[in-house]
C-alpha cells in the first residue's frame, strides 16, 4: 500500500466501531458529531463520551457542542474540554441563525481550550476564524470537502489554499471532512492536508490502495459469480 503522510481519523459514534478502529495503529484520532450520535442511538451524550474516553486516552478525539446559544455553548465547551487532555471541542462556524462563532472561539482559545472549528466550506470562513483560533493551544479547522463536492464544486483548490494559509499557523491543522470515497484520501495526501476523517466503511478499504487493476477486475467478476450462485439464480 502507498505510504501516506496525511493522518487518518475515524469518524463515527458507534462504540464497537470506534474501538475496532482504535486497534488499528494507522488511525491517529477520532471525530464525532451530534448527527452521528443520533444515528447510533446515543441517548446520554456525556455518558457515551466518558465511556469512550475511558478507553481512548492517547489519541485526539473531538466532541461537539450542541446548543444554539453562545453562552450555553461556552458552558458545554468547558465541560467537554474537562473530560480529558486528548479532547478537542467542536464549535460550528456559526449558529443556526448564521451568527458568527468568532467571539466564542476567541474566548475559548484564550481559556486554553483545544478546538475543532467545524462545518466550514469556504476559504473566507477559514480566514475569518484563524485570528481567534490562533490564540489557542492548537486545534483544527474542519472543511467539509465532501459537501463542497456535493454542491458540484471541486473541493481540491479550496483545500489546497487552506493548507497554504495554515503555514502561518503551524499549531493548527486542516481536517478534510466528509469524504465520499477512498480516493479522497489520496487527494488529501497529495495536497499536503494534515488530516482526513472518514467513516469506517471508507477506512476499511485502505488495503485496496495500489491494488493491481487487472487483479481487482478479476476479483469483481468472482464476486458477481459467487453471489449469483449463493442466490441460486435461474433463468
Amino acid at each position: 500500500m502507498k505510504q501516506l503522510n496525511v493522518k487518518l481519523f475515524a469518524d463515527g459514534a458507534e462504540k464497537a466501531g470506534m474501538l475496532e478502529m482504535y486497534k488499528n495503529p494507522m488511525i491517529a484520532g477520532f471525530t464525532t458529531n451530534p448527527t452521528l450520535m443520533k444515528k447510533a442511538g446515543i441517548i446520554n451524550y456525556k455518558e457515551f463520551a466518558r465511556d469512550i474516553l475511558s478507553v481512548i486516552k492517547d489519541r485526539p478525539i473531538s466532541f461537539e457542542v450542541f446548543s444554539d446559544d453562545f453562552a450555553i455553548m461556552e458552558k458545554q465547551a468547558l465541560e467537554i474540554a474537562s473530560w480529558g487532555p486528548n479532547v478537542n471541542v467542536k464549535i460550528p462556524i456559526t449558529n443556526t441563525k448564521a451568527q458568527s462563532s468568532f467571539p466564542l472561539i476567541d474566548a475559548l482559545a484564550k481559556e486554553g481550550v483545544k478546538l475543532n472549528v467545524t462545518a466550514m466550506m469556504t476559504i473566507e470562513q477559514v480566514k475569518h476564524v484563524l485570528p481567534a483560533l490562533g490564540k489557542g493551544p492548537g486545534g483544527y479547522v474542519s472543511v467539509f470537502a465532501g459537501r463542497i463536492a456535493d454542491a458540484g464544486i471541486d473541493p481540491v483548490p479550496i483545500m489546497a489554499e487552506t493548507v497554504r494559509i495554515l503555514k502561518e499557523y503551524p499549531h493548527i491543522e486542516l481536517i478534510w471532512a466528509s469524504p465520499r470515497e477512498l480516493f479522497n484520501i489520496i487527494q488529501a495526501d497529495e495536497i499536503g492536508c494534515h488530516i482526513i476523517t472518514a467513516t469506517n466503511d471508507i477506512l476499511k478499504k485502505l488495503p485496496t490502495i495500489g491494488k493491481d487493476l487487472t487483479e481487482f477486475s478479476l476479483d469483481t467478476v468472482k464476486m458477481f459469480y459467487n453471489d449469483a450462485r449463493v442466490a441460486e439464480f435461474d433463468i
